[in-house]
């Protein structure tokens, strides 16, 4: 068993929840790894989110406010990153170049020439493991699906449809933080924070976006900021992006892409579509159990509903009778990154993180998106 140090940068909600699946690293079997929290980095360090770590991890050695510190310690070995997306090119490329390989939250950059950045750091220390966060692939269902499409199971490709939505911004007089802020967040918006959740999946079947069509939507402009007055809401809160994609092989079909902070009725709802000539498969995070399927062999064509249960790329205690959550894929995915860490390759390429190939073309795609939404055109990404 190996074990690997890990350092956390950003003590919000992420980080949190990261921590959460290490301290329960019990729960599967077979990774190979063992990770241990050993230092902590956050720009504020409220004395009572100390004492939360501190108790649950009294392996944590280092507690610091200076990024920098933190990647030089020698008792990291890996690092978490949980930051705004402004702050991602400065403390990523600082975190590359001292030599701690990383999983970083998305979108890897606040804007393409941030990524850029960040994929020249990353160049000039190809020792260095760097991977990007997406959680949802790591859905048992949404891992069916993968292994289908590296099948080639679906035939040719008719359309593909995938998105990520919640209703959190939906009440106008919730407070503004930094996500609706474009000098944190960027020009992106809603694409940089829920995009690569939607994109990740088409990415490792080899599906890419060639041109798009996008609608953008600024829905509430202003927003109480929590000391009495107002500020400025000014990012996207939903996008809707139209792609024509191309398959390995070079056939192009219809992929629409959706990310929604304002979707009235979904609290927190990831999906994919997959429509093929030979079979046809969709899920949802609404019923994290049910993966539905059709299989096409001529004559009548029905949908057949699997109770697919608890069944992810890395086994776990639970064998596959219970219902699988997001603290569940905040664990596959973190296993995911220090399986491959640990091994030199991923377990299976549909059980693999984000590469930062991906997030480069996360970048192409959200920042054709833009010119898209102004110029009311189509554009090549």
């Amino acid at each position: 068993m190996k074990t690997i140090r890990l350092g956390l940068i950003g003590t919000g909600l992420m980080g949190r929840e990261i921590a959460s699946a290490v301290a329960r690293w019990c729960h599967l079997e077979d990774t190979g790894v063992r990770p241990v929290i050993t230092a902590l980095c956050g720009r504020t360090l409220p004395p009572a989110r100390v004492a939360w770590f501190r108790e649950h991890f009294p392996s944590l050695r280092l507690v610091t406010a200076d990024h920098r510190e933190l990647a030089a310690c020698t008792d990291v070995d890996a690092v978490y990153c949980a930051v705004p997306h402004h702050l991602h090119a400065s403390i990523y490329t600082d975190v590359i170049r001292a030599g701690k390989h990383l999983l970083g939250e998305k979108p890897f950059g606040i804007d393409q020439a941030a990524n850029t950045e960040i994929l020249g750091a990353i160049a000039a220390r190809p020792g260095v493991l760097v991977r990007c966060s997406s959680e949802f692939p790591f859905f048992p269902a949404a891992q069916r699906i993968l292994a289908l499409g590296e099948a080639g199971a679906f035939g040719r490709i008719l359309e593909v449809n995938t998105g990520f939505l919640h209703s959190s911004d939906l009440d106008p007089a919730k407070p503004i933080n930094w996500k609706r802020t474009r000098a944190a967040n960027g020009d992106y918006g809603v694409m940089g924070d829920l995009g690569m959740h939607a994109c990740h999946l088409p990415f490792r079947l080899g599906w890419t976006p060639r041109n798009v069509r996008a609608v953008l939507s600024n829905v509430i402009t202003t927003r109480p900021d929590g000391r009495g007055g107002t500020a400025d809401c000014d990012t996207w809160d939903n996008a809707t992006l139209l792609c024509e994609a191309e398959d390995r092989a070079g056939i192009r079909f219809p992929w629409t892409l959706r990310t929604q902070r304002i979707a009235p009725g979904q609290k927190n709802t990831w999906y994919v579509e997959v429509l093929g000539t030979r079979s046809s498969a969709r899920f949802s995070t609404k019923n994290p159990k049910r993966l539905e399927l059709l299989t096409y062999s001529g004559g009548e064509q029905a949908w057949q509903e699997i109770d697919i249960g608890y069944a992810p790329a890395f086994r776990a205690v639970s064998g596959e009778i219970f219902e699988f959550g997001f603290p569940d894929a905040m664990q596959q995915m973190t296993a995911a990154f220090l399986y491959e860490l640990a091994h030199g390759r991923p377990l299976r390429p549909s059980a693999g993180c984000v590469t930062p190939e991906e997030t480069a073309l996360s970048h192409r795609l959200f920042t054709a998106a833009l010119r898209s939404h102004e110029r009311s055109t189509t554009e090549n990404v």
